[in-house]
């Protein structure tokens, strides 16, 4: 069993994007083999994937804007509501309003 340093998760960790334990769990997992840890990251990654698919986005918010005689109502939802009440998210909903 080959030893997983250090440089090797980082290495890993900066090529896939990703988290380090994660990558440690992968090259542990496939004794230091850099590529067939990615493959193990990519199989947990697709099975994380289609976990997170089912999830439902039920909080958000809308905004409106218009020029002229054209408007336009844009909905943007997040799965939590602490997302929807954050300054950022509500400034690029707005951002998308006024840019349609």
């Amino acid at each position: 069993m080959a030893a997983v340093t250090a440089a090797m998760v980082k290495e890993l960790r900066e090529s896939t994007g990703a988290g380090m334990m994660e990558c440690k769990k992968a090259l542990t997992e496939t004794d230091g083999d850099m590529e067939a840890a990615v493959d193990v990251l990519r199989k947990s990654g697709a099975a994380k994937v289609e976990k997170k698919a089912g999830r439902i986005a039920a909080e958000g918010i809308t905004r409106v804007a218009s020029e002229g005689n054209t408007a336009v109502v844009v909905e943007v939802n997040s799965e939590t509501d602490f997302v929807a009440k954050n300054a950022t998210f509500q400034e690029f909903v707005q951002a998308v309003a006024d840019s349609t």
